[in-house]
């Protein structure tokens, strides 16, 4: 008996399946705070050298502040004050611009800098320097939490295999709530980096667990509905993040903030069923039937199972043994699977996060910048569900990655003069990347069996969350070049898309419980 069959009479889409989904939503709303949340806490205001240690009271005590800077901080070619540089001495001769200040000495700050608050009260550049040869210590901290993300998918995928997916759910809230709020309170960058790397490490168990207990609990007709209208939850975030960041402009208690609904999620975990289809993979028959009379009473449905009709499912057969990360590459199918999945994922995060890691540039207020991105992924994730259920999964994939690279191929095109024209481009693109990581997320569960879904998503995961921790990198290229981290980002979102031509279709089919269904074809529905 296929376990898609006994969904079929307990409702394999009604209120129980809605709650699991609501119960969720609370943590995934946290997840695009804590991943995209380095854009405003660790931004650079506007700043100079202090000039204090320059001043002379008797000579400088009638000037304003505007001169006191012309005569001790050179200027940019576009007339803005230098951030990383001042006179070795007052050059009072500049106020009659008499000389030009380039031809003068200069030196390094000396005493520091001085910021402006205007936009931000405190970020991690104000609080601990990091400005001019310190600047990259900013975009280190991104890498750095991705890193932690990355290692997390691989030992989440693990755990949630061996001992469930709901445990390792409750110990991925606990551990992000208590280390979420240990950065907060950080005294120092190589403390803070630290803090986040577990922090980002935390955050990957709540990732896959809340994507693959979705999944698990709905028959295959509504897989892709479920995925979509949860994924909603990541744009709810991404959307509220903005707003947070535009409220509390103090990087501490912005941190907080979006870590605190998790509290929420801990509470709201007692009423989380564990996957029944783990259950029946590990021979957990009793506390299995728990769980379906459970869905079957929710769902105002006779409870039809028993004991025997669930020890003839078909899913039992591989509960005798223990499957591993090397179980993905076994097999010939399995491994081809593996590479290829592997790659979709590579291509697809690092396109994404090198787009909205990228926020300045377009003439728009970040926040603005930020919030729009994140309102153009409603309308792509609704698109999503209409066409992967009309021309499949695999063509979705590989459209929109290619429609991707072609907008970021327009953006290296179209003149900086343009920026509004730049702007719906990038808005343009950004929608179609979210749409390609929204399809690649449900394919992927559907494309793994079972007894190795969650290795296979903490893989995915891993490599994708490998392609995230590079993007950071990749666009402090563009002191190299300035369109090198396009070229880079255009060409990976190509190569991963043509990559998906070659995976198997999954709509209307079942989800595969054993590796053998991977070797051999499966069914329809």
């Amino acid at each position: 008996m296929k376990f898609e069959s006994i969904l079929e009479e307990i409702n394999g889409f009604g209120p129980f399946q809605i709650l699991i989904i609501t119960l969720l939503c609370s943590s995934r709303i946290v997840l695009p705070c804590h991943f995209l949340l380095t854009n405003f806490i660790a931004a650079v205001p506007p700043h100079h050298c202090d000039i204090s240690t320059l001043d002379d009271e008797e000579l400088s005590r009638n000037l304003t502040q505007t001169q006191r800077l012309t005569v001790s901080i050179p200027v940019r070619e576009h007339g803005e004050p230098n951030s990383c540089e001042m006179f070795a001495e007052p050059q009072f001769q500049l106020l009659s611009n008499s000389s030009n200040s380039t031809d003068l000495h200069t030196v390094q700050c000396q005493s520091g800098w001085v910021y402006d608050n205007s936009t931000f009260t405190s970020t991690l550049a104000t609080e601990w320097d990091l400005v001019c040869d310190r600047r990259s210590l900013t975009k280190t901290i991104s890498t750095i939490f991705f890193f932690g993300v990355m290692l997390g998918a691989v030992a989440f995928g693990f755990l949630c295999d061996k001992y469930g997916r709901k445990n390792t759910l409750l110990a991925s809230y606990v551990t992000a709530i208590v280390f979420g709020f240990s950065s907060a309170f950080a005294n120092s960058y190589i403390l803070f980096a630290v803090l986040r790397f577990l922090t980002g490490f935390s955050v990957s168990g709540i990732y896959i667990n809340s994507i693959v207990l979705s999944i698990e609990w709905v028959d295959t007709s509504h897989r892709s509905f479920v995925a979509v209208i949860g994924s909603l939850a990541w744009s709810a975030g991404n959307m509220l993040l903005a707003g947070f960041a535009f409220l509390v402009t103090d990087w501490r208690p912005l941190i907080m903030i979006v870590t605190a609904p998790l509290g929420l999620a801990v509470l709201t975990w007692w009423w989380i069923p564990e996957s029944a289809r783990w259950l029946l993979a590990n021979g957990k028959v009793k506390k299995a039937q728990y769980y379906l009379d459970r869905c079957a009473k929710f769902n105002k449905r006779q409870k039809l199972l028993n004991l025997e009709t669930l020890s003839n499912t078909e899913i039992l057969e591989m509960q005798e043994k223990n499957y591993s990360y090397l179980d993905l590459i076994k097999t010939p199918k399995m491994r081809q699977l593996t590479l290829l999945t592997g790659i979709a994922w590579f291509g697809v995060a690092l396109t994404y996060y090198g787009i909205i890691l990228n926020i300045s540039g377009f003439g728009l207020n970040m926040y603005l910048t930020h919030f729009i991105y994140a309102a153009i992924e409603v309308p792509a994730k609704l698109m999503v569900y209409f066409f992967v259920n009309v021309i499949g999964r695999r063509k979705c994939q590989t459209g929109t990655l290619l429609l991707t690279g072609t907008c970021i191929a327009i953006n290296i095109l179209i003149p900086k003069d343009l920026w509004y024209v730049r702007a719906v481009v990038a808005i343009l693109g950004k929608g179609l990347s979210e749409a390609s990581f929204t399809i690649i997320i449900f394919y992927t569960t559907e494309l793994y069996p079972t007894v190795v879904r969650q290795n296979g998503m903490g893989y995915t995961s891993f490599v994708g969350r490998l392609g995230v921790s590079v993007a950071p990198v990749i666009l402090m290229l563009e002191d190299v070049w300035t369109l090198l981290p396009q070229i880079i980002f255009c060409t990976m979102a190509f190569i991963s898309g043509l990559v998906c031509l070659l995976l198997p279709e999954t709509m209307n089919v079942r989800l595969p419980e054993t590796i053998d269904d991977i070797e051999k074809s499966r069914s329809a529905k």
